[in-house]
């Protein structure tokens, strides 16, 4: 299955021309990578599958290695544009296991500095991001053609 209609992650990718408004930063064959828009902290990126599939065992090996690919692609453009000092890389398979979206496989890229974790998310609730994702996407997207 190509599309699913109520699938946000689908609709991405099946409207490149609105790659801004979506906030895609880079396409592949068969994957892309876009921002959270509910960001961990700033510069949070996802890579998603094109093709509307909901674990890693389903993947070709092609599938793979361009969900592989941009991962290591997103983290050099993080790393140009605002330099974080780690980062958490990973996959939610499975609602249990924190998937907010268990049916449309992606991954997570969060960039982390020294002591950003703040109270703002432990009592208030609430996340502190200091850019918006429109200037963070134009941040990154300079930094795909160098």
């Amino acid at each position: 299955e190509t599309t699913d209609d109520g699938c946000f992650l689908c609709r991405y990718w099946a409207t490149p021309q609105h790659d801004a408004s979506n906030h895609v930063v880079l396409r592949g064959q068969s994957a892309y990578v876009v921002m959270n828009r509910f960001p961990y902290t700033n510069g949070h990126l996802m890579v998603a599958l094109a093709e509307h599939k909901a674990d890693i065992t389903d993947l070709t090996d092609s599938e793979w290695n361009e969900m592989a690919r941009l991962t290591r692609d997103a983290v050099a453009i993080l790393r140009a544009a605002i330099k974080p000092q780690g980062f958490n890389v990973g996959y939610n398979l499975g609602r249990c296991a924190g998937a907010g979206l268990p049916g449309h496989l992606h991954a997570h890229i969060v960039p982390r500095w020294d002591g950003d974790t703040n109270f703002m998310a432990v009592v208030g609730e609430v996340r502190v991001i200091p850019d918006s994702l429109d200037a963070m996407w134009k941040q990154l997207v300079a930094r795909v053609a160098t």
